[in-house]
């Protein structure tokens, strides 16, 4: 059960870390992007953020996945396997103007592209593959041109986040024998291993002040949630339990942090301040509740549970009030992504 759950969290993690956008601006009603099997294969669909104008962006047999907005508003990359196997797209925010952008002979068969994390200005795109026989890290720019492969190794490398000024990106490696965070300049030179201890660190997450880096590492036994200045030193466990804390979510003000825990028998939405005071339950339910994801301005917090007897995305103020149910069907709603 123990092994389950970590590999649950880590998966939710990797949902999270790519579809993450901190910060965000503009005049217009913020939305939640979503995918969900109620039309019987997974499809994006979109929402204002109090569950109104449902809108399904995607229409076809296969399966739409872990929507991700641009951090304009204006497009949402996403991961479909409609073609075979699975390659990063992108489309308008109204589902319009359909593009493959991984697309190229090397990628084109059994092997996949995915991870996928927008560069600050919405230029590139960088995202992990296989397409080279293990899984490296790619970037290419928005119209999924100049595909640059940027590691180069026997080992596995995944889970790449940019650092908020778009110069760096960190991510998980298993090069050393175990999984360590690194970071490289956004060419893929200067490569660093920031955590480099004989456990296993998983799923990187920047502040938006970019000097922080918050990460979960078993190093003590079980998985916690740590933070480290962005040159590796510094590094804080700040939850300490016997259960798993991971998927760390930091607030657009880098004052707060969001992560899920299994240390009340079932998964809980947690926050806590950036330095691990303050430990908060906010969700608090005899239910599954997972992926926390804050609105631009930190004020709200969307996330999924299966209170109801399935995945359905909720909405709660950040101090865990007014706890919103915004999808009511028979099949899964996942992945809440706000829109800048």
């Amino acid at each position: 059960m123990q092994a389950k759950a970590i590999v649950t969290v880590i998966l939710l993690c990797i949902v999270a870390l790519s579809g993450f956008a901190c910060c965000g601006g503009g005049g217009e009603e913020e939305k939640i992007a979503f995918a969900s099997d109620r039309d019987g294969d997974y499809e994006i669909y979109v929402m204002d953020a109090d569950g109104s104008n449902l809108t399904r962006l995607t229409n076809n047999l296969a399966d739409d996945w872990d929507p991700a907005w641009s951090p304009d508003g204006s497009r949402i990359a996403f991961l479909s396997d409609r073609d075979g196997n699975w390659e990063i797209y992108i489309m308008d925010a109204d589902g319009s103007n359909l593009t493959r952008l991984s697309n190229n002979v090397a990628s084109n068969n059994a092997d996949f592209d995915w991870m996928h994390s927008w560069s600050p200005d919405g230029s590139r795109v960088v995202f992990m593959s296989n397409r080279d026989g293990n899984k490296e890290i790619y970037v290419m720019d928005a119209d999924g041109s100049n595909q640059t492969r940027l590691t180069n190794n026997p080992a596995d490398d995944r889970l790449p986040s940019w650092s908020p000024d778009g110069s760096k990106i960190a991510f998980q490696t298993s090069r050393d024998g175990q999984s360590e965070i690194y970071v490289m300049d956004a060419d893929g030179s200067h490569l660093t291993n920031l955590s480099n201890n004989s456990a296993s660190d998983w799923s990187p997450s920047w502040s938006p002040d970019e000097s922080n880096i918050a990460f979960m590492s078993d190093r003590d036994g079980n998985y916690e949630i740590y933070v480290m200045d962005s040159d590796g030193s510094n590094q804080t466990n700040l939850t300490n339990s016997p259960a798993i804390d991971g998927c760390a979510s930091w607030s657009a003000d880098a004052s707060k942090i969001a992560f899920e825990s299994w240390r009340d028998g079932n998964n809980e939405i947690y926050v806590m301040d950036a330095d691990g005071s303050n430990l908060t339950n906010l969700s608090s339910k005899l239910a599954d509740d997972r992926y926390p994801s804050w609105s631009p301005d930190g004020s709200k917090i969307a996330f999924m549970s299966d209170r109801d007897g399935n995945y359905e995305i909720y909405v709660m103020d950040s101090d865990g009030s007014n706890q919103t149910n915004l999808t009511s069907n028979s099949t899964d709603d996942w992945n809440p992504s706000w829109s800048p």
